[in-house]
């Protein structure tokens, strides 16, 4: 298990970017029909160690991606361990059933990763690391589980 990452309440909102890395649509089936819903996810990040992830539901798309966005900005965690623009060390980490592993790369590698995984990378910073997706690609577990690798990872000592 990961330890429990610093949860950041400065910020300045301009900084950060934000990435919907999914929308779904729920439908709830009524005597009168079906009605639908829609739940987004986002990821926010400053391309300087801080990310966060978030989801919301509404009505209307706009609606649930804009309280995704608050919900992300409610859990940015600073990761440590970033060392140029790679990680230190390997690491795998697995939430409910998505697993992934991450790899520092060499100096020109670039970012290889696919679906979920590679909007958290962008914004937390990394420009060169391989990852694989082991187990299932669901994008919300996978998100998270990316999330909980990084934290997981040791920053070098001086």
């Amino acid at each position: 298990m990961a330890k429990k990452a610093q949860v950041i309440r400065d910020y300045n909102r301009e900084e950060f970017e934000e990435v919907v890395v999914n929308i779904g649509r729920i439908t709830k089936v009524v005597k009168g029909g079906r009605r639908f819903r829609f739940n987004a996810l986002v990821v926010v990040g400053n391309k300087k160690g801080i990310v966060g992830i978030g989801t919301g539901k509404a009505k209307e798309v706009p609606d649930a991606i804009k309280k995704a966005i608050d919900d992300a900005f409610k859990n940015l965690v600073e990761i440590n361990g970033i060392h140029g623009n790679t990680i230190n060390h390997d690491v795998q980490a697995k939430y409910n059933a998505s697993k992934i592993l991450l790899k520092p790369a060499s100096e020109g590698t670039g970012l290889i990763a696919g679906g979920a995984v590679r909007p958290v990378l962008e914004l937390v910073g990394i420009k060169d690391i391989l990852s694989k997706s082991l187990g299932s690609n669901e994008p919300h577990n996978l998100v998270r589980a990316t999330v909980e690798a990084l934290k997981m990872i040791k920053s070098k000592k001086a």
